[in-house]
C-alpha cells in the first residue's frame, strides 16, 4: 500500500507539558504512555496500547474489566464515569483498595464521556 505509514501501536508528539518515562499522557484524543522523559516542546513516544501500571485513586477497589476513564485535563484515572473524560481502557487486573496502582489494558482509541 502506498499510503500505509506505520502500525501506530506508538505515536512520537510534541510533548504539551513535562511529561516521565511511565506516566499517562493525554494529548488531544491521544491517550498512551510515556516512553521516555520529556520537557514541553521536546519530541517524546507514547505508547497507545498495552497494559500498564499506573497511578489509581487508593479508595477505589477495581475489578478485571472495569472501564478505566482519564480526566483530560489532569491525567488523573479512575473507573467513575464522568462527563468530559475520556474511557481509555479497562482494568487488566483486579486492584484492592487501598492500592496506589491498578494494571491498565490501553484501548488505543479513548472515547469522550457524554453525560
Amino acid at each position: 500500500m502506498k499510503n500505509y505509514i506505520q502500525p501506530g501501536k506508538a505515536l512520537t508528539i510534541m510533548a504539551a507539558a513535562a511529561v516521565l518515562s511511565g506516566e499517562l499522557v493525554v494529548q488531544g484524543h491521544l491517550v498512551g504512555v510515556a516512553g521516555a522523559d520529556a520537557d514541553v516542546g521536546q519530541q517524546v513516544a507514547i505508547h497507545l496500547e498495552g497494559v500498564y501500571a499506573l497511578p489509581k485513586p487508593s479508595a477505589e477497589a477495581w475489578a478485571v474489566g472495569d472501564a478505566i476513564y482519564a480526566d483530560p485535563d489532569t491525567g488523573d484515572i479512575t473507573k467513575v464515569e464522568t462527563e468530559g473524560h475520556l474511557l481509555i481502557g479497562a482494568a487488566a487486573a483486579d486492584a484492592t483498595s487501598p492500592s496506589a496502582t491498578g494494571h491498565v489494558r490501553l484501548s488505543g482509541a479513548p472515547t469522550v464521556v457524554i453525560a
